[in-house]
């Protein structure tokens, strides 16, 4: 948050205050900085005078306080960051939170449309079938994790959308990192969601197409609740990879759109202009 006592104005951006109770915590702070603004001057070790710090649990977790003009630029003379680990995984629940990453499932159309044919076919495919009955609890979850990592990679390297820092830095770098963690779990939230929807959309498909005779006479074992389960979450994992080969067929903006917030994907974009300048 950045504060400018002598023109009555504050800054705060919201990714600071978290993933959870944003209303709550916005409103906190607003009270907190109207507080300030409001507040009598102070002198001394706390500030030139004007530069009435922040009082309440909102300043408390945020911190150092930087007194004085923070840059010739700018107006501002009280400045709260965050800082620590903490500090900055609330600033990262805070951009995922903004990002909006459940919008991403019905934002890749195309991914989504190969994902679920793929789905539809596997599910009748007899090799399919064997494949889901042998495999045990172990591979499956390396199949599954495995395929949503694909996504994940697949999505971040052909968009475009990991962020590198424009200059050497550590401040840069960190803020890199930030950036890129928000991405890969913005992402990750999205494909997960998208996985678990294939696995129950899978589901339903077996119960309705598979014949318990049929699959018995294939695979040397009977049709029960738990092959029906195994063999869902099986194809999900193969119809999570070929959405990520359908994502192919989307266009950049189309996966930025989905993945990140308009106010991120501006902020993005204003970054890679100045970088390519």
């Amino acid at each position: 948050m950045d504060l400018s006592h002598e023109h009555g104005l504050a800054l705060l951006s919201l990714p600071t205050l978290g993933g959870f109770r944003l209303q709550t915590r916005a409103r906190q702070a607003v009270e907190e900085a109207v507080l300030s603004l409001a507040g009598p001057p102070t002198t001394g070790p706390e500030g030139p005078a004007g530069s009435q710090p922040l009082r309440g649990p909102f300043a408390g977790r945020l911190a150092p306080i930087r007194p004085g003009r923070i840059g010739e630029e700018e107006i501002a003379d009280l400045r709260y960051v965050v800082s620590g680990p903490r500090g900055y995984l609330r600033v990262l629940g805070g951009m995922v939170r903004a990002n909006q990453p459940w919008r991403l499932v019905p934002g890749l159309s195309k991914a989504l449309a190969a994902a679920l044919a793929t789905g539809a076919v596997a599910t009748v495919n007899s090799t399919i079938w064997t494949l889901a009955t042998s495999l045990g609890t172990s591979r499956l979850v390396i199949a599954m994790v495995g395929s949503v990592a694909l996504m994940i990679g697949w999505l971040i390297v052909d968009a475009n959308l990991w962020h590198r820092a424009d200059e050497v830095s550590p401040e840069a770098s960190k803020r890199a990192a930030l950036y890129n963690a928000s991405t890969i779990v913005t992402v990750g939230i999205g494909v997960i969601v998208c996985y678990v929807g294939l696995m129950v959309i899978n589901l339903v498909w077996a119960l309705f197409i598979l014949n318990d005779r049929v699959f018995a006479s294939t695979t040397r074992t009977p049709l029960h609740a738990t092959e029906y389960w195994t063999l869902s979450w099986f194809v999900a994992s193969v119809a999570t990879v070929g959405g990520a080969l359908g994502s192919g067929l989307e266009s950049d903006e189309a996966i930025r759109a989905a993945a990140y917030s308009k106010r991120e994907q501006e902020r993005r974009s204003l970054l890679r202009d100045e970088h390519g300048d």
